[in-house]
C-alpha cells in the first residue's frame, strides 16, 4: 500500500511542486530578457532547467503511472499564473503614459509634476478640436498610480500604456520609494 500511496499521490505532488517552481522560474526568466535585465536570467534558468531535470526524470521513470502526467501539466498550469503573479508583484521594468484629453490639462500636467513625475505636454489638433497630449515615463509599479490621478483629475481623458525597452536617463525618474499619496483638491 505505501507503494501505491507514493506511486499515486505523493510523487504526482512532488512532480506538481516542482513544475510550478520550474515554470514559474521560466516565466519570471522570459520576462527577465524581455525587459534588458540580461545577467540574471542565465542564473534563474540554470536551477529553473535543474529542477526540469529532476522532474522529467521522476516521469520517465514511471511511464505506466498517469497521475504524473496530471501532476505535470496541472503544475504547467499553475506555474504559470504563479510565474505571472510574482512578476506582476515585482513590477520591473518602465512604461509610457500617453494621455490625450479634449479640455484642457493644465492641473493634470501640474499635479503629476509637483508629484515628481517625469511630464512632456504638446497641444494637438484630434478629430473634435484641440487636444493635449501628455506623456509620462514612469517605472511599472507606479502605473496605478498615475492612473488614479487621470481619473481623478480627467476622467475622459483617453490614454494608452506601453512598454518601454529602454530609458536613456533613469536618474530622471522617481525614486522607488512610494510618491506622495496623491489627494484630489479641486483647484
Amino acid at each position: 500500500m505505501s507503494g501505491t500511496l507514493f506511486d499515486y499521490v505523493i510523487l504526482p505532488l512532488l512532480i506538481f511542486c516542482a513544475r510550478i517552481i520550474d515554470v514559474s522560474l521560466d516565466t519570471i526568466r522570459v520576462i527577465l530578457v524581455a525587459k534588458g535585465y540580461r545577467s540574471i536570467a542565465p542564473f534563474i534558468g540554470f536551477f529553473q532547467v535543474l529542477v526540469w531535470i529532476i522532474t522529467i526524470t521522476r516521469i520517465m521513470a514511471n511511464l505506466d503511472n498517469w497521475m504524473t502526467y496530471i501532476g505535470y501539466a496541472a503544475g504547467f498550469g499553475t506555474g504559470t499564473y504563479i510565474g505571472m503573479r510574482i512578476e506582476s508583484k515585482i513590477a520591473l521594468g518602465y512604461e509610457l503614459v500617453r494621455i490625450i484629453t479634449r479640455r484642457t490639462a493644465e492641473n493634470l500636467i501640474d499635479t503629476l509634476r509637483r508629484l515628481n513625475y517625469p511630464v512632456t505636454s504638446v497641444r494637438a489638433a484630434g478629430r473634435d478640436g484641440e487636444v493635449d497630449i501628455i506623456f509620462v515615463v514612469l517605472q511599472r509599479k507606479r502605473i496605478a498610480e498615475v492612473t488614479e490621478i487621470i481619473q481623478k483629475l480627467n476622467p475622459n481623458a483617453f490614454y494608452t500604456i506601453e512598454d518601454v525597452r529602454f530609458v536613456s536617463h533613469p536618474a530622471y525618474m522617481p525614486r522607488t520609494e512610494r510618491l506622495t499619496k496623491f489627494r484630489y483638491r479641486p483647484m
